[in-house]
């Protein structure tokens, strides 16, 4: 294959070209399948052009990887359900991050072994070396500590996000303290490996920086972890990028900081959503407290809500003007959006004008309910965003809230003392009627009541998603006839 090494630079340009249309194709809906069909070409390409080039590579071994990697990810995508989906990104994120880990150790171990033959030896065999530059020895301490906080922090994200018991999140005075001197001890480790190759250096750089990611993340509160995901995501490229440069592959470096800057800049428009610092977020505590206890419905038998069922609601829907859906966590937990998409072309069928309504931390992961609301296949059209559709709210009928909490909790707007107070929300309390479906009066994963929940406008219907969505549209079916 003498002409993949010979054209190398322009295969790779054309993958790193394809990434680039990729992130383009996936900032809209309506181009989001082009955008991963270029990926999954330009990834190809990546890696068939590196098969190629790489010196001596152990085939078996390469291959035999590629295959276990295929079937695992063929497998998990196929099976998958769309609640664990957040917790499956995390994973992934923390593999990107061994892989950097892993690498660097592999290319450390390489450099030292042929040191240790010698220049002579190894001219006598006809193998050039030159020794690790202090240029390479950086871009390897980067990589590897990058990539070590970034595997740590993933699986534990991904346990607190699948609900893990050995996932807890951890709360007190101690915890800043320890996370400063885990960081300065792992960053003078580094800089006593980097200025005398010191192996010994290296493998405490490398385990401090794991144990960094774990403590670094375990104190963020449960309404944080949408920045979370995102902000892993962008350090999984980072730390691709910088493995990039110590293999001096070109393509790597492209796709690492594409995916390290479209996560950064993912991160800072949700911190926006939510009127807080990416500091904050990460070094500011949980939102309302990590460790906050999620309420039970008998600590809340104080205030007084009002409750109806599925046929009051599905009447009241029916004789509306205009219905707003505001899709959270609840719906994917209940896998109600095909219900729910049901739901509103038997509404728009009665002359009911329906749109929903997303906001940008809804779910556990960016773009959570987008994802479950294109995969029933809802119009594009028909789903706003927060700026777009708040101020329609005064002017809409019903507005029904399947399973989310913190993003459209009024005490962001009204309660000076609340740990959200200033987070921008979707105004859903300023509706004439506002329905609310919930499996119980508990809190939201941030782990704060919820005052629309006593509003005297609302009325909370207990259950299942999918189940009183269901029960909705058999109400208005009979309402119709």
């Amino acid at each position: 294959m003498e002409f993949i090494r010979d054209y190398a630079d322009w295969f790779y340009l054309i993958g790193a070209v394809l990434f680039i249309l990729t992130l383009r194709g996936l900032s809209g809906p309506k181009t989001a399948i082009a955008g991963n069909r270029y990926g999954m070409i330009a990834m190809a390409i990546a890696v068939l052009t590196t098969f190629f080039v790489a010196d001596h590579p152990v085939i078996w071994m390469i291959v035999g990887a590629m295959i276990l990697g295929a079937i695992v990810g063929i497998a998990r995508a196929r099976t998958v359900p769309m609640t664990q989906m957040p917790e499956t990104v995390a994973l992934m994120h923390s593999l990107v991050g061994l892989a950097a880990v892993l690498i660097a150790i592999a290319a450390i171990i390489h450099n030292n072994k042929l040191v240790e033959l010698g220049p002579e030896l190894l001219a006598a065999n006809g193998v050039s070396f030159h020794e690790m530059s202090k240029v390479h020895l950086f871009e390897l301490f980067v990589g590897c500590f990058v990539g070590a906080i970034t595997f740590t922090a993933s699986v534990f994200a991904y346990g607190k996000l699948a609900a893990k018991k050995w996932a807890k999140t951890i709360s007190g005075g101690w915890v800043k303290p320890v996370q400063a001197l885990i960081f300065i001890a792992m960053l003078g480790f580094g800089i006593h490996f980097f200025l005398s190759g010191s192996m010994t250096s290296f493998w405490a750089m490398t385990a401090l920086a794991l144990a960094f990611g774990w403590v670094w993340i375990a104190p963020v509160g449960g309404g944080d972890m949408p920045v979370v995901v995102s902000l892993l995501n962008s350090f999984s490229g980072w730390a691709a990028a910088g493995i990039g440069f110590t293999l001096e592959n070109n393509m790597l470096i492209v796709a690492g900081s594409l995916v390290g800057s479209s996560g950064a800049i993912l991160s800072y428009i949700m911190c926006k959503a939510m009127n807080r610092s990416i500091i904050n977020v990460l070094f500011g505590g949980a939102m309302g407290g990590a460790a906050a206890p999620t309420a039970g419905v008998g600590e809340q038998v104080q205030r007084n809500y009002r409750s109806g069922s599925a046929d009051d609601a599905g009447f009241l829907m029916s004789n509306a003007d205009s219905v707003v859906i505001v899709p959270g966590y609840g719906m994917a937990q209940g896998r109600a959006q095909n219900a729910v998409k049901e739901l509103a072309n038997l509404l728009k069928e009665q002359g009911v004008t329906v749109r929903f309504a997303i906001h940008p931390v809804a779910g556990r992961m960016p773009g959570h309910m987008n994802v479950l609301l294109a995969e029933a296949d809802v119009p594009y059209e028909d789903i706003l965003e927060m700026d777009e559709i708040n101020s329609d709210f005064p002017a809409t009928d019903v507005v029904l809230v399947i399973g989310a909490n913190d993003v459209v909790n009024p005490a962001a707007k009204d309660d000076p003392n609340s740990p959200i107070y200033g987070m921008p929300i979707l105004e859903a309390h300023k509706a004439r009627t506002i329905m609310v479906i919930k499996r119980s009066m508990a809190t939201g994963y941030a782990g704060l009541d919820n005052d629309l929940f006593y509003n005297d406008k609302t009325m909370m219907v207990f259950g299942d998603a999918k189940k009183v969505v269901e029960d909705m549209t058999k109400a208005i079916n009979g309402t119709g006839h």
